[in-house]
């Protein structure tokens, strides 16, 4: 079989992984259903044609385990559907034709939506299973597995997506590796195909060309797969800048710090990170409601970034992420949003690029980010990206000293710091040999009389003065806050601490 020929005489080892895997999804569904029960969804694109040769393979090499076949097939028996809208490119239309024509396929032309189509097609074929080409990124694909049954309210199938892992990179490296022909709009710079309506060249493939006429180049030269879709008129909405647009509901932003680490709650490991990053966030006029340290249990860590992000401007979480078996964070938070973990193609290449080999695609469980919600912040300075999902801020950092960078970078790279709008804290300490029981009172008519004053107390000793802090955004109300205490008490009851 010339695809199984052409993989396994490749040189790309992530390739051959990813191929023998949806090679296992199919023969898997081939098992489990009878071939008048699985049907075939053929749109013309891209994935939906890797798909078509990845199912003669299949199909091929399951007939040949079965004993049923040594030579090659001249038949494709898997019933193919094609679903013809009036707003589908000419270009589509004729290579999905060509290609049925080439590759003896059944082909089932629906005129309906797709819906009513499936339905009438359920009705009158004992179809159970439909291979579909669908991959992370694609806006269907949330909350799917290699096997999913259908949503609700529609008609009962299982869904079988043996592509759902693969990335832009492995779709063309596959394509161009077995030299299978392809739509022809691929090669004039469109890069995800809908309709005539919405769908337009990739711009990031526009060449400079001297002529009236835009001139692209092909599909597969596109750098950065994540922006595959960036040809489509209606685009998706990117993600906003959390912190930019932040929320204003709160005079002051609140912001959560969480670590995780068994080893910080067993007293092995001294958490450093959390009282710097306090200080940091306090410096630039955020005020920080809460820290938590949690063991590394995935579970946990979910709870405690949902309960966090959805009173929390901005939540801050280090510790536990990686590739060990204790590296919960990130499927931590993709639980806690309800999303799952999905291999991102750029992070990938950063971390192949620091390490090499040692990154071996797929089973590089630090290139898995949540899906559909990560932001990756880049900066010069730093060797990976920052990972930003939604309102919360996954931190890298080990120690103080890789902080420092990590933190320095996020404020030049968002308004967190001195681009913000926000007021940044001004603070007063004044130091008493008073007793507790003689402050309490006069402190706490204090904090009704001046609301927006933080009012703190703390003893170095137990035996040592008190140390009261008055902390706000505005120095003359700070000023009126230590006056109206001083008055409380006899003359030179308190000292002020520079």
């Amino acid at each position: 079989m010339e695809i199984d020929k052409a993989i396994g005489e490749s040189d790309d080892k992530r390739l051959k992984t990813k191929y023998n895997n949806a090679i296992f999804v199919i023969k898997r569904a081939l098992t489990l259903y009878s071939i008048e029960e699985v049907a075939f969804s053929f749109n013309g694109g891209k994935d939906s044609t890797v798909l078509l040769h990845l199912l003669r393979a299949g199909y091929f090499l399951h007939m040949k385990e079965q004993s049923c076949s040594n030579g090659g097939l001249s038949s494709f028996p898997v019933r193919t559907i094609y679903f013809e809208s009036p707003s589908a490119f000419t270009e589509i239309n004729a290579f999905t034709y060509d290609a049925a024509q080439t590759y003896n396929l059944q082909l089932d032309i629906i005129r309906q939506d797709f819906k009513s189509g499936l339905e009438a097609l359920l009705k009158a074929n004992p179809i159970r299973a439909i291979f579909l080409g669908v991959r992370i990124g694609d806006p269907t694909a949330v909350g799917q597995e290699q096997f999913s049954p259908s949503s609700p309210g529609w008609p009962p199938f299982m869904r079988v997506n043996p592509i759902l892992d693969w990335s832009y990179r492995d779709v063309w490296a596959f394509l161009l590796t077995c030299k299978v022909k392809y739509c022809s709009l691929y090669d004039q710079g469109y890069t995800s195909i809908g309709s005539i309506h919405d769908t337009v060249p990739n711009s990031l493939l526009s060449v400079n060309d001297t002529s009236s006429k835009e001139k692209f180049k092909p599909a597969y030269l596109l750098s950065d797969g994540r922006l595959e879709r960036a040809g489509r008129v209606k685009k998706n909405a990117s993600l906003k800048n959390d912190i930019d647009t932040g929320s204003q509901k709160h005079e002051v932003l609140l912001a959560s710090v969480i670590a995780v680490g068994d080893e910080i709650l067993s007293g092995t490991v001294e958490d450093q990170l959390g009282l710097s990053l306090c200080k940091k966030l306090t410096s630039v006029g955020w005020s920080v409601q809460q820290t938590t340290i949690l063991r590394n249990d995935i579970d946990f860590v979910s709870e405690e970034v949902d309960r966090q992000r959805s009173t929390s401007d901005m939540v801050f979480i280090y510790g536990g992420v990686g590739p060990l078996h204790s590296d919960v964070t990130l499927g931590g938070v993709a639980k806690a949003f309800g999303v799952r973990l999905a291999p991102d193609e750029e992070f990938e290449e950063y971390l192949r690029h620091l390490i090499s080999e040692q990154c071996t695609g797929d089973r590089n469980e630090m290139a898995q980010l949540p899906e559909g919600i990560t932001e990756l912040l880049h900066h010069e300075k730093l060797s990976v990206p920052l990972i930003k999902c939604r309102n919360v801020i996954v931190l890298a950092a080990t120690n103080t000293e890789e902080l420092e960078k990590e933190w320095e970078c996020l404020t030049e790279l968002t308004k967190l710091g001195g681009g913000s709008s926000l007021t940044e804290y001004s603070s007063r300490r004044l130091m008493t040999s008073l007793t507790d029981v003689e402050v309490a009172e006069p402190l706490s008519k204090l904090g009704l009389e001046f609301p927006d004053i933080y009012l703190g107390c703390y003893r170095k000793s137990r035996q040592g003065p008190i140390i009261i802090c008055l902390k706000g955004k505005d120095n003359a109300r700070i000023d009126l806050a230590a006056q109206a205490l001083c008055k409380k008490f006899k003359k030179d009851a308190f000292v002020e601490i520079k």
